[in-house]
């Protein structure tokens, strides 16, 4: 583990001292050395349990994929984030790389912990790099707004969590994930039994989110610069998503009866998101809304506690965390050239930017699980799951299905298609780096198509 978290330190000091020219193409590679070494974590994956393993951190076939997606996704995010920036002044540019650089060290050290506080402690931390993000480099004056919500929500959801495990600590003295599997099993009957599973669950529903908890979500990402928007769909929603597997395994017996209304919940939310999203005018509220949507499916998965439905669920959130991201840096540089998100303002650019076109269809048809890739895999293994634990949650799976696809078509369409407006004709042409930035999204993607045994988590 630490020959990414020492590269990923050693980053800091070297955005502070290189001169201004080298600073966004050293950092580039800097950070894309890392991501090429993390990759290095896939070799012990086949073997089963646990791997790297010292006295506070490990990985296992769980955490490894979750944890190479945060290391690729920081050179990604610099990729992004150079033209954005270019305007500001220097030392700005390098607070923003910084934040960035610490976003991932303190994510790598939450998806490698192998104590729950300290996992606790990381989750909780990487809220500061974003809220700075968001409150200081987002693009409108309610930014101040969407960090508000983002803090209050995530906080309120997670001091239960601080509780309950220092409540778990209290009854069985160790809250070490290679010993708690195999604790003896606590017959959990009483009403404060009832309230401790909630308190586990909350601060992870809250960030997946869960429909209902899911309001700081699209004003988050709406604010939110290029990166910010990135590391959230790609990266800080999974946490929740990770939580909820290491967490639900203890938490027998009481899940079968208590994971009902969640369950509801978060079926009944990927029919209600998408279809708000099929309304929406905000190209960014958009995806935002989609992203709540694909996470209600992952919440569905990991409650009713099958391997098929933890399979489907990692699956389906590598692929939501590359496709979302992609969707997000397709929306940006259309932002850059128009300075509007609103979709009816900026349409027929397929006539303008015709490859654009191109990573817009491919992220569409992503978006919406086209086979064979990885996302249909997730949705799939959760909806087959779903359906042999009840018949009944076919039809909201199915509609939700529908919807997504009506949705992501929808987008591909206000944004592409028809005729443009006579106020977008003298646009910038793509760059080579908007490109190389949609590659090393879809790589990944296309890849995993070929050996997808690598994101299928414990039932390798």
């Amino acid at each position: 583990m630490l020959k990414l978290l020492i590269p990923t330190l050693m980053l800091v000091p070297t955005i502070w001292t290189l001169p201004t020219k080298w600073l966004w193409p050293a950092t580039l590679a800097h950070s894309l050395i890392i991501a090429l070494t993390s990759l290095t974590l896939l070799k012990n994956m086949l073997d089963t349990g646990w791997c790297s393993l010292n006295h506070y951190m490990a990985t296992d076939p769980l955490s490894t994929p979750l944890l190479i997606l945060t290391c690729w996704l920081l050179p990604l995010m610099i990729l992004a984030s150079q033209n954005h920036t270019s305007h500001e002044p220097m030392n700005r540019q390098r607070m923003y790389i910084m934040l960035l650089t610490s976003l991932q060290f303190f994510l790598i050290l939450a998806f490698s912990a192998t104590e729950l506080i300290m996992f606790y402690i990381m989750f909780e931390t990487t809220l500061i790099p974003t809220l700075i993000i968001i409150t200081r480099w987002g693009n409108q004056t309610e930014r101040l707004n969407a960090g508000t919500y983002f803090l209050f929500y995530t906080l309120a959801g997670s001091l239960p969590l601080l509780v309950a495990l220092l409540l778990l600590q209290n009854s069985t003295g160790s809250l070490s994930l290679l010993t708690l599997q195999y604790m003896n099993p606590t017959h959990l009957t009483s009403f404060a039994d009832k309230l401790w599973w909630t308190g586990c669950l909350l601060a992870f529903l809250v960030k997946m989110p869960l429909y209902g908890v899911h309001l700081w979500l699209p004003k988050a990402h709406v604010e939110a610069p290029i990166a910010g928007s990135m590391i959230l769909a790609a990266v800080l929603l999974k946490l929740g998503g990770y939580g909820m597997m290491r967490v639900i395994t203890m938490l027998e017996p009481l899940t079968k009866q208590l994971s009902y209304p969640f369950i509801i919940l978060a079926l009944w939310g990927i029919i209600m998101t998408g279809s708000i999203c099929l309304r929406q005018t905000d190209l960014k509220s958009l995806i935002a809304y989609s992203s709540v949507s694909h996470m209600g499916l992952v919440a569905g998965g990991i409650l009713i506690q099958t391997p098929w439905g933890f399979t489907g669920a990692l699956i389906l959130m590598i692929a939501h965390g590359l496709t979302s991201s992609a969707l997000f840096c397709l929306a940006n540089t259309n932002y850059e050239r128009t300075h509007s998100r609103t979709m009816m303002l900026a349409r027929g650019l397929q006539i303008i930017l015709p490859l654009m076109t191109a990573w817009w269809f491919i992220a569409s048809l992503a978006n919406l699980a086209l086979p064979p890739l990885p996302n249909l895999m997730g949705e799939l293994m959760i909806i087959s799951s779903l359906f042999n634990w009840t018949w009944w949650s076919l039809v909201l799976t199915g509609a939700g299905t529908l919807i997504t696809a009506a949705y992501s078509l929808y987008m591909f369409l206000m944004t592409q298609r028809g005729p443009t407006p006579l106020h977008i004709t003298a646009l910038d042409p793509t760059h080579s780096r908007e490109h190389l930035l949609m590659t090393l999204h879809f790589l990944p993607l296309m890849l995993l198509i070929l050996k997808p045994e690598l994101i299928w988590g414990w039932t390798t």
